[in-house]
Protein backbone atom coordinates (compact mmCIF):
# COMPACT_ATOMS: atom_id res chain seq x y z
CA UNK A 1 0.00 0.00 0.00
CA UNK A 2 2.83 2.49 0.62
CA UNK A 3 4.17 1.78 -2.58
CA UNK A 4 0.84 2.33 -4.29
CA UNK A 5 0.38 5.68 -2.19
CA UNK A 6 4.45 6.59 -3.16
CA UNK A 7 3.69 5.93 -7.18
CA UNK A 8 0.60 7.53 -6.84
CA UNK A 9 1.92 10.89 -5.23
CA UNK A 10 4.94 11.28 -6.97
CA UNK A 11 2.82 11.02 -10.79
CA UNK A 12 0.27 13.62 -9.18
CA UNK A 13 3.66 16.00 -8.57
CA UNK A 14 5.07 14.97 -12.14
CA UNK A 15 1.76 15.43 -13.81
CA UNK A 16 1.04 19.20 -11.94
CA UNK A 17 4.88 19.99 -13.00
CA UNK A 18 4.30 19.35 -16.68
CA UNK A 19 0.82 21.19 -16.52
CA UNK A 20 2.45 23.66 -15.00
CA UNK A 21 4.96 24.32 -17.47
CA UNK A 22 2.77 23.79 -20.73
CA UNK A 23 0.73 26.61 -19.31
CA UNK A 24 3.80 28.97 -18.97
CA UNK A 25 4.92 28.03 -22.78
CA UNK A 26 1.59 29.23 -24.14
CA UNK A 27 3.14 32.46 -24.54
CA UNK A 28 5.97 31.19 -26.89
CA UNK A 29 5.11 31.92 -30.77
CA UNK A 30 4.79 34.86 -32.76
CA UNK A 31 2.60 38.12 -31.45
CA UNK A 32 1.64 40.95 -34.40
CA UNK A 33 1.77 44.57 -32.59
CA UNK A 34 -1.95 46.39 -31.84
CA UNK A 35 -0.84 48.92 -34.83
CA UNK A 36 -0.20 46.13 -37.12
CA UNK A 37 3.40 47.42 -38.06
CA UNK A 38 5.53 44.83 -36.63
CA UNK A 39 5.24 41.03 -35.52
CA UNK A 40 7.33 39.89 -32.40
CA UNK A 41 8.84 35.88 -31.58
CA UNK A 42 8.93 35.31 -28.00
CA UNK A 43 10.78 32.52 -27.05
CA UNK A 44 11.74 30.63 -23.84
CA UNK A 45 15.90 30.76 -22.31
CA UNK A 46 16.00 28.84 -19.60
CA UNK A 47 13.58 29.80 -17.47
CA UNK A 48 12.63 33.36 -18.49
CA UNK A 49 10.80 34.36 -21.89
CA UNK A 50 11.97 36.84 -24.23
CA UNK A 51 10.70 38.28 -27.33
CA UNK A 52 12.74 39.97 -30.23
CA UNK A 53 11.65 41.65 -33.78
CA UNK A 54 10.37 39.02 -36.08
CA UNK A 55 9.17 41.78 -38.99
CA UNK A 56 8.44 45.42 -39.49
CA UNK A 57 6.64 47.50 -41.58
CA UNK A 58 9.53 49.69 -42.92
CA UNK A 59 12.18 47.22 -43.18
CA UNK A 60 15.72 48.66 -42.56
CA UNK A 61 14.39 51.19 -39.65
CA UNK A 62 17.21 51.76 -37.22
CA UNK A 63 16.69 52.23 -33.36
CA UNK A 64 17.54 55.56 -33.46
CA UNK A 65 16.56 56.49 -29.84
CA UNK A 66 18.02 54.33 -28.19
CA UNK A 67 19.61 55.43 -25.02
CA UNK A 68 22.61 53.62 -25.82
CA UNK A 69 24.69 55.48 -28.54
CA UNK A 70 26.64 52.36 -29.83
CA UNK A 71 23.07 50.52 -30.82
CA UNK A 72 21.29 53.68 -32.63
CA UNK A 73 22.63 52.48 -35.86
CA UNK A 74 21.54 48.76 -35.23
CA UNK A 75 18.21 47.45 -37.32
CA UNK A 76 15.34 47.05 -35.22
CA UNK A 77 14.72 43.59 -36.93
CA UNK A 78 16.31 40.99 -34.69
CA UNK A 79 16.37 43.24 -31.69
CA UNK A 80 15.38 41.82 -27.95
CA UNK A 81 12.37 44.32 -26.91
CA UNK A 82 10.60 41.62 -24.14
CA UNK A 83 13.39 40.75 -21.54
CA UNK A 84 13.11 38.81 -18.37
CA UNK A 85 10.02 37.58 -18.14
CA UNK A 86 8.80 34.65 -15.37
CA UNK A 87 5.80 32.78 -15.18
CA UNK A 88 3.85 33.25 -12.01
CA UNK A 89 0.73 30.95 -12.40
CA UNK A 90 -1.59 33.56 -14.28
CA UNK A 91 1.15 36.43 -15.92
CA UNK A 92 4.40 36.47 -16.99
CA UNK A 93 6.21 39.31 -14.80
CA UNK A 94 8.91 40.95 -13.55
CA UNK A 95 10.34 41.82 -17.04
CA UNK A 96 10.98 44.43 -19.08
CA UNK A 97 10.08 45.96 -22.62
CA UNK A 98 11.89 48.29 -24.57
CA UNK A 99 9.62 50.63 -27.06
CA UNK A 100 12.20 51.49 -30.44
CA UNK A 101 9.31 54.44 -30.74
CA UNK A 102 10.49 56.16 -27.91
CA UNK A 103 13.96 54.68 -26.83
CA UNK A 104 12.19 53.47 -23.40
CA UNK A 105 11.89 50.64 -21.60
CA UNK A 106 9.17 50.07 -18.92
CA UNK A 107 8.69 47.24 -16.27
CA UNK A 108 5.79 45.04 -17.65
CA UNK A 109 3.64 42.39 -17.46
CA UNK A 110 1.77 39.98 -19.81
CA UNK A 111 -1.32 38.29 -19.90
CA UNK A 112 -2.79 35.78 -22.16
CA UNK A 113 -6.53 36.40 -23.10
CA UNK A 114 -9.54 34.76 -25.55
CA UNK A 115 -8.00 31.32 -25.29
CA UNK A 116 -4.67 32.17 -26.54
CA UNK A 117 -5.39 34.46 -29.38
CA UNK A 118 -4.43 37.73 -27.50
CA UNK A 119 -2.06 39.02 -25.38
CA UNK A 120 -1.99 41.87 -23.06
CA UNK A 121 1.25 43.90 -22.34
CA UNK A 122 1.15 46.26 -19.51
CA UNK A 123 3.91 48.89 -20.08
CA UNK A 124 4.49 51.17 -16.44
CA UNK A 125 6.84 52.83 -14.39
CA UNK A 126 6.77 52.00 -10.57
CA UNK A 127 3.22 50.27 -9.92
CA UNK A 128 1.00 48.59 -12.62
CA UNK A 129 -1.39 51.62 -12.07
CA UNK A 130 -0.05 53.61 -13.54
CA UNK A 131 1.07 52.52 -17.07
CA UNK A 132 -0.58 51.40 -20.45
CA UNK A 133 -1.98 48.31 -22.17
CA UNK A 134 -1.55 47.19 -25.71
CA UNK A 135 -3.48 43.78 -26.81
CA UNK A 136 -1.21 41.77 -29.52
CA UNK A 137 -2.75 38.71 -31.57
CA UNK A 138 -1.45 35.77 -32.55
CA UNK A 139 -0.04 35.69 -36.05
Amino acid sequence: MKKFTFSFLTLFFVSLAVLANSTADTIIGEWISQEKDGKIIIYKQGDQYHGKISWGKTPGRKDGKNPDEKLRGRELLGAVILKNFKFTGSAWENGTIYDPNSGKTYDCILKIKDGNKTLDIRGFVGISMFGRTSTWSRS
